[in-house]
């Protein structure tokens, strides 16, 4: 099985300037908040974000293309790229700290989140303040062309947010909705990291819009394994099963059961979904229609259909390391239960 180590390969000297210009840029006045920002930066998780961002570039950098080294042990990137790297992971970061204030969620990969670590209102100001030092460092590079995409970014994600939000009031998602929702919430990121990493280094504006295409490829693939995910018992993921029944969202392994049953049984699942986050007699019965039912095999029809198209994506470049990584990334994101 491909690990996230075994993806990283080709740019480990990139990722550690990567880390090391994190270092260099974000710390804070105050001991609190030093205490939260460097508990928030070292859980940052797996970097899939970064990884794109850094490989992308590498790919299309002519460093890379001149000396021919693709062993991981020499930069290819500038300090363009670790900026564009560091805007979309920071934006990243600051986004799951939100997320798990509005979700009143206690464990972020396994460790407590920041908000039941420091309280939610705390946890919002680190939030906070990661976005602006994250805009200030963009703004003071005058990297214009790099601000300009990770603003548009920061308003999709705000979008699919209160999307999402409405949509589990009214138990209402349907297969439109859900697309249109983690397009914004995960996709769009994704695919504005991809193609950061092509402008960073030069790319022409037909790459720089095809990464962004298998960006956002690889991204709802990722969002909807992130959803077969929550409804299998032995994930690895740091969060309990069915965690998105017990917040009353509704994802597309339950879509493709909605789907297919009559108009009383729609009914009847939208009853046990109300009852979800306080009768694990309804979750139950929840996860077992989802299973018995094909939900989980059918979402992953969807899923390799999406990876398939950002495979695709890839077949016009040479065959270097930094594509074979970008593949690999593909298959991770099929085989993961992290």
């Amino acid at each position: 099985m491909i690990s996230i180590n075994d993806i990283r390969k080709p740019i480990l000297k990139d990722l550690e300037a990567f880390d090391a210009f994190i270092a260099e840029n974000f710390s804070a006045e105050g001991e609190l908040l030093q205490e939260m920002l460097t508990y928030a930066l070292s859980s940052r998780g797996k970097g899939i974000r970064p990884i794109l961002t850094l490989l992308i570039a590498s790919m299309h950098s002519p460093i890379a293309a001149q000396d021919g080294d693709y062993s991981g042990e020499r930069q290819h990137c500038t300090k363009r790229t670790y900026l564009a790297a560091m805007l979309v992971e920071m934006i990243h970061t600051a986004s799951l700290i939100h997320d798990d204030v509005l979700d009143s969620a206690d464990e972020r990969r396994g460790k407590p989140s920041v908000n039941a670590k420091w309280q939610s209102n705390m946890a919002i100001i680190l939030g906070d303040y990661i976005l602006a030092r994250t805009m200030a460092l963009g703004m003071a590079s005058a990297q214009y062309d790099l601000i300009s995409h990770i603003g548009s970014a920061m308003a999709t994600l705000c979008e699919g947010e209160v999307l999402q939000s409405q949509h589990a009031d009214r138990y209402d998602t349907t297969r439109n909705d859900y697309f249109d929702i983690i397009y914004r919430k995960t996709a769009s990121l994704l695919g504005v990291s991809a193609a950061l990493g092509a402008l960073s280094v030069g790319a022409n504006r037909g790459d720089v819009e095809r990464m962004q295409k298998f960006g956002e490829a690889i991204g709802i693939a990722f969002q909807i394994q992130d959803d077969i995910l929550d409804y299998k018992r032995d994930n690895n993921t740091g969060k309990p099963a069915n965690n998105d029944l017990r917040e009353h969202k509704i994802t597309l392994p339950l879509i493709e059961v909605m789907e297919r049953v009559t108009d009383e049984e729609r009914e009847e699942i939208k009853a046990l979904l109300r009852r979800a986050d306080s009768d694990d007699e309804a979750l139950d019965k929840l996860h077992n229609m989802v299973v018995e039912r094909g939900g989980l095999e059918a979402a992953s029809i969807s899923l390799k259909s999406y990876l398939a198209r950002a495979m695709h994506l890839l077949h016009k470049y040479p065959d270097t390391p930094y594509r074979a990584s970008l593949l690999d990334l593909c298959t991770f994101i099929a085989e993961r239960d992290i």
